[in-house]
């Protein structure tokens, strides 16, 4: 009901907008993990966010994970000042997040992902 009332609040392009993220197919992720060789840090980052991954993503991502170390152009390309670094290619808008991914939360909004797609309540 709540919904609704809100729903009527929306303008025509607003609701036509808020029908077609509704009806649009499951979004593919392009994302890459920036890391500084096998510190343990580095290693909690890659199994965090493979794990988000597996549960969230299933099926529709792509994750590279790039050792700065042993391809520093790439690190310098993206204009990365720490690692690990997640960096979410598609889809848009491009993002950035700095860390260890152990915050699920906080990796899950960066990524676009809301709490109706995560199966969680508020």
């Amino acid at each position: 009901m709540a919904t609704a009332k809100k729903s009527s609040r929306l303008g025509p392009m607003a609701r036509r907008l808020q029908a077609a993220i509704a009806d649009a197919p499951e979004e593919q992720f392009i994302l890459r993990l920036y890391v500084s060789g096998l510190s343990a840090r580095s290693r909690r980052a890659i199994e965090n966010i493979r794990q988000l991954c597996e549960e969230h993503l299933a099926g529709r991502h792509e994750l590279q994970i790039i050792d700065i170390y042993q391809q520093p152009e790439l690190a310098k390309d993206q204009q990365l000042i720490a690692a690990p670094t997640l960096v979410k290619k598609l889809p848009l808008p491009l993002r950035k997040l700095v860390g260890d991914m152990h915050d699920s939360a906080r990796v899950l909004i960066m990524l676009g992902i809301d709490a109706k797609h995560r199966g969680l309540s508020r």
